[in-house]
């Protein structure tokens, strides 16, 4: 099977103003991939601005799981076209019903106040020194489900390199660099639908870390309720870019994890936050 490429499933077919189309990808999960979801609903949104305006703020809602087996269908809706900002809301549907719905921001360059106080952590590791998490997931003795094994090849597109050595499973924090494998061209709209899609990568997975539960628990139910992501620059994300993750809180069975993408010279280009369901059931279930 030849290796699938992020750019095509992120490039939606037009059917009519303001409805789209996209194919599916089956990466092994219980459900469809948020990350699927959100870079096809903001690639959809994108087709109907302007093309000097690029998106600022992006903000969804996971309502029901979707199905690996069905395209989704995008409907855009046009709420507002102003001077210097476009909003629109994109509903993702399958089966008649809304799977998802978002509202993105987008803005035309401006020039303004700087100032940056997060910065790029000094003691990770480059990610020439890394692994690919790949490697690892086709080793034989990996402990992951039989349906992700059969499903690799849809997570190479991403080029995933944990930095174990920085992860911090107390204090739940994880650094991942990422970027695509398969460079696309330098379209500032195309690799902000990428880095949506990469950001739902290890990022729920975070509030985990400190109650020692393995995502791959028959007893865990693991799902995102809402993602939102801020891009502060345009971005070249055929570069690596070090993702950097923490969970400052969970409780009521979700969980809350912010993250921050930096590029290799520091500036900090994009940030992300999500929070998800991380619910034991059966014997495991945590008794009020």
């Amino acid at each position: 099977m030849q290796e699938p490429k992020l750019a095509e499933l992120l490039t939606l077919e037009k059917l009519d103003e303001g409805f789209y189309r996209g194919k599916s990808w089956d990466l092994g999960f219980r459900a469809l991939f948020g990350g699927q979801v959100m870079g096809q609903s903001l690639a959809a949104a994108q087709y109907t601005v302007a093309e000097n305006l690029s998106c600022h703020s992006f903000h969804c809602y996971f309502i029901l799981p979707g199905d690996v087996s069905a395209p989704v269908l995008y409907q855009v809706e046009n709420v507002r076209d102003g001077r210097s900002f476009s909003t629109r809301r994109t509903k993702a549907i399958q089966h008649g019903k809304v799977i998802f719905d978002s509202m993105s921001s987008f803005q035309v360059q401006e020039k303004g106040m700087e100032h940056q106080t997060f910065q790029l952590p000094d003691d990770i590791p480059p990610p020439e020194d890394i692994e690919p998490d790949i490697k690892g997931m086709e080793h034989p003795d990996a402990k992951i489900s039989m349906s992700l094994r059969e499903k690799l090849i849809y997570h190479k597109p991403i080029d995933l390199r944990s930095v174990k050595s920085a992860t911090n499973y107390k204090d739940a924090k994880r650094y991942t660099w990422m970027r695509l494998k398969e460079p696309v061209e330098h379209n500032n709209l195309m690799h902000q639908t990428a880095l949506s899609y990469a950001s739902d990568y290890h990022l729920l997975l975070t509030s985990l870390q400190p109650h020692g539960v393995s995502p791959n628990d028959k007893d865990l139910r693991l799902a995102t309720i809402d993602h939102a992501v801020w891009f502060h620059y345009p971005l070249d994300f055929n570069e690596w870019h070090l993702y950097c993750v923490d969970s400052p809180s969970a409780g009521g069975a979700r969980g809350y994890v912010r993250g921050q993408f930096f590029d290799r010279h520091g500036k900090l280009v994009a940030s992300t936050t999500q929070e998800g369901l991380i619910r034991m059931v059966g014997d495991k279930a945590i008794k009020s």
